[in-house]
């Protein structure tokens, strides 16, 4: 990833989703090329030149202090993530940063905590969305992980490319364009990963929504919010998630999916953990007493 580019294309697409009366800047009578604010509107909001504004914008501002930085933010209506994504830009590279280590391995401890919340979906996310682990609800909602090769357990994959995943999970297109997003943020942090950067070449060439998406260097840190699925044994269900990095790792993400009690989702979860439920053709033998 040309790292110069990318903060050229993510500065210019921030401030093309931002209109003067927004900020407001007054009125100057000039016409407007393009949406949004002007290199010089911007460099005005942030307290710092136009020419230095724009040779941050050309790769070539050098190392911007906290100060810069946090005005650029305030001028850009960054949020969280995006801030982190443009810290992420700035970055200069090290061994720690240009790609990720040995292949991630998911602690006993946090295997436990996924069989002892057997009552609602979850899993573990990786790097690039790799789906490390997950439970038998949510192989039953979403797909069977288990049942994919390793190299193939990834969730933007299941998003952008599986047929079935269009019918199976509601709000398609906003789940899908939040994924990317996340690759996205993924991406400004580890540039130099070469599995992610396959990722993305495999998403650009078979799925004909990703490159408007990732074009628009949106970039999103999923923490909470909603989601819907439609199975095909118990119709839609509605969940509350809940996403936080486990302990001792950032680079992994456990994701929870809430029902109410006593709501119909709750009532469908339990038909479909039945359904699913492993069973034994012949009971066990008992113990020996001797």
């Amino acid at each position: 990833m040309d790292r110069s580019s990318e903060l050229a294309d993510f500065l210019r697409t921030r401030r093309a989703g931002i209109t003067p009366d927004q900020t407001g800047l007054p009125a100057d009578g000039r016409a407007r090329r393009v949406p949004g604010l002007r290199r010089d509107e911007v460099a005005r909001l942030a307290g710092v030149s136009t020419e230095y504004y724009t040779r941050l914008e050309q790769g070539r501002g050098g190392n911007p202090s906290p100060e810069v930085l946090e005005a650029l933010a305030r001028a850009l209506r960054l949020d969280a993530a995006e801030r982190e994504h443009l810290v992420d830009l700035l970055a200069r590279p090290t061994p720690a940063r240009r790609a990720p280590g040995n292949p991630q391995r998911v602690r006993p401890g946090l295997h436990l905590m996924l069989h002892t919340l057997d009552h609602v979906p979850a899993f573990i996310l990786g790097r690039r969305t790799d789906v490390l682990a997950s439970n038998r609800l949510a192989r039953a909602i979403l797909t069977d992980f288990d049942a994919l090769p390793v190299t193939r357990r990834n969730l933007a994959r299941y998003y952008l490319l599986d047929p079935a995943a269009r019918d199976r999970v509601g709000d398609w297109d906003r789940i899908a364009a939040e994924t990317v997003a996340i690759l996205r943020l993924e991406a400004g942090r580890y540039p130099h990963d070469r599995q992610l950067a396959d990722l993305v070449g495999e998403l650009t060439l078979r799925s004909a929504e990703f490159s408007d998406w990732w074009n628009d260097h949106r970039v999103l840190r999923r923490t909470h919010g909603t989601k819907r699925y439609h199975h095909p044994l118990v119709g839609d269900l509605h969940f509350s998630y809940e996403s936080f990095q486990a302990p001792g790792d950032t680079d992994q993400t456990m994701c929870v999916y809430n029902v109410e009690p006593g709501s119909p989702t709750a009532e469908s979860l339990q038909l479909l953990s039945n359904w699913t439920a492993p069973r034994h053709d012949t009971p066990a033998a008992p113990p020996d007493v001797r």
